[in-house]
C-alpha cells in the first residue's frame, strides 16, 4: 500500500502510538483484553477505568471518537444479544421501566456488553494506528506461522481486487435486464459466484507463477525494519499493566 493509498480503516498520523512496532501493540491489545475479560462484572469501577485507559490511548493517537462510534456498529448484533439474555434469562425477576427482567440476565447482559465494547474499541485503535500489511508483520514477529501470514497479505492485499471483479459483473448482469427477486434468480447468481471463483483461482496461479518467476522461495520481503526496543515494549505495556493492576483491585475487592 504505497504511492500514499491507505486502507480506510487506517488513519494515518505521527503519534508515539503510530510509531509503536506492531508487535508491541498486537501484543498489548490482546493481553489488555485478556485482563478486561478476567475483571469481574460486578465492579463496575473497574471498566470505567479500563474505559478511561482506552480513552487516553486515542487521545494520544489522534483518533476522533466519532470514528470510534460509528466503527463501533460492527458489535450490533452482538448488543442485541446481550438485550435478549435479561428478558428470557431465568432466576430471581426485577422490574425495570415496567418491564420483569431476570436480575441474573441483567448481570449476564452488562458483562457481555462492557467486555466485548471495551475490546472491540481496543481492536478499533489497533486498526486505526497500524497499516494492516505491518499488523501481519506484527503476527509474524510474534511467531504465527509465516504461511498463515503470507496468505492473509494475499487475501488482503487482492480483496478489492475480487470486490471490484463482483461489481463489474453485478453491472453486467443488470444492463443485461437482471434484477434478483426471488430464488427463481439463485442458478444466475450461483453461475456468477462460480465464474467468479474460477477467475479467481487462475488469478491466483498466474500471481504465483509471477512471484516464482522473481525468485519467490517461501518468504516475501520485510519492506521496512519492525524490530522492537525495550523501551518500545515498555510503553506498549502501560496499557495491559493498567488493566492487570485494575483487575487484581477489582478481585481483591469482592
Amino acid at each position: 500500500m504505497s504511492g500514499g493509498h491507505h486502507h480506510p480503516i487506517y488513519r494515518p498520523a505521527d503519534t508515539p502510538v503510530h510509531r509503536l512496532p506492531p508487535q508491541c501493540k498486537l501484543a498489548a491489545v490482546v493481553t489488555f483484553a485478556v485482563f478486561v475479560v478476567a475483571t469481574p462484572r460486578e465492579r463496575l469501577w473497574a471498566f470505567a477505568v479500563d474505559a478511561l485507559l482506552l480513552a487516553a490511548v486515542a487521545a494520544a493517537a489522534r483518533v476522533p471518537a466519532g470514528m470510534i462510534v460509528r466503527r463501533m456498529a460492527i458489535e450490533v448484533p452482538f448488543v442485541l444479544f446481550a438485550l435478549a439474555i435479561p428478558l428470557i434469562g431465568t432466576g430471581e425477576r426485577v422490574q425495570v421501566l415496567g418491564l420483569s427482567l431476570s436480575a441474573p440476565g441483567l448481570w449476564a447482559a452488562w458483562n457481555i456488553l462492557a467486555k466485548a465494547s471495551l475490546g472491540v474499541v481496543a481492536s478499533i485503535l489497533l486498526a486505526a494506528t497500524t497499516e494492516p500489511r505491518m499488523m501481519l508483520l506484527g503476527a509474524e514477529r510474534l511467531r504465527l506461522p509465516r504461511l498463515l501470514v503470507q496468505i492473509a497479505t494475499f487475501m488482503l492485499r487482492y480483496l478489492d481486487v475480487i470486490l471490484d471483479q463482483m461489481r463489474r459483473m453485478r453491472i453486467a448482469r443488470e444492463s443485461r435486464g437482471f434484477v434478483a427477486r426471488d430464488l427463481r434468480q439463485a442458478p444466475v447468481l450461483a453461475k456468477s459466484a462460480g465464474a467468479l471463483f474460477i477467475r479467481s483461482y487462475e488469478r491466483g496461479e498466474r500471481v504465483h507463477l509471477a512471484m516464482l518467476s522473481r525468485g519467490y522461495i517461501g518468504e516475501m520481503p520485510t519492506i521496512r525494519d519492525i524490530s522492537a526496543t525495550g523501551r518500545d515494549w515498555a510503553m506498549a505495556g502501560v496499557l495491559p499493566c493498567l488493566a492487570a493492576v485494575t483487575a487484581l483491585l477489582a478481585w481483591s475487592t469482592t
